[in-house]
């Protein structure tokens, strides 16, 4: 028996909407956190930023067990690619980011329940306003796995 609720089951049948007004609120402390990169994902990063996947690894992930995450600034936790830009803050890796980042705010922690969702809503000015997302869309964003198609 599956403990997965079925279609008909989950709360956010009817869709949600979200809509990234690019505050970085999600890429900062004050915990910390990980975002954790895929092989191919590293590669990105690593020619994005100009360098050798060797050098990207030892200047801007750390290795946990046998995954690799996204450093942070060690006093705010903020992700390490979160930099001022002007009024805010930005990405500077956007183009590139991870799929973790790109299929925030649909995981599977936030989609639990309506509170959590809303709860994860506290600190992302995003949620629950601007663009629909439909079912369809949220599961196959939750289960997205990569976003590239090389």
């Amino acid at each position: 028996m599956t403990t997965e609720p079925t279609k008909a089951k989950k709360w956010y049948i009817g869709g949600l909407h979200f809509e990234c007004i690019g505050c970085g609120s999600c890429c900062s402390g004050p915990d910390e956190g990980f975002i954790w990169l895929k092989k191919a994902e590293i590669t990105f990063l690593a020619d994005h930023l100009g360098l050798t996947v060797k050098q990207a690894t030892e200047k801007y992930l750390r290795k946990i067990v046998v995954r690799y995450s996204i450093i942070e600034e060690p006093r705010t936790k903020d992700c390490i690619f979160l930099k001022q830009n002007g009024s805010g803050k930005g990405c500077q890796v956007y183009d590139v980011r991870p799929n973790q980042c790109r299929t925030w705010p649909f995981w599977s922690m936030n989609l639990l329940s309506p509170d959590m969702w809303n709860s994860a809503g506290l600190t992302c000015p995003g949620i629950n306003r601007g663009n629909y997302y439909s079912f369809e869309e949220i599961e196959k964003l939750k289960k997205q796995e990569k976003w590239w198609t090389k």
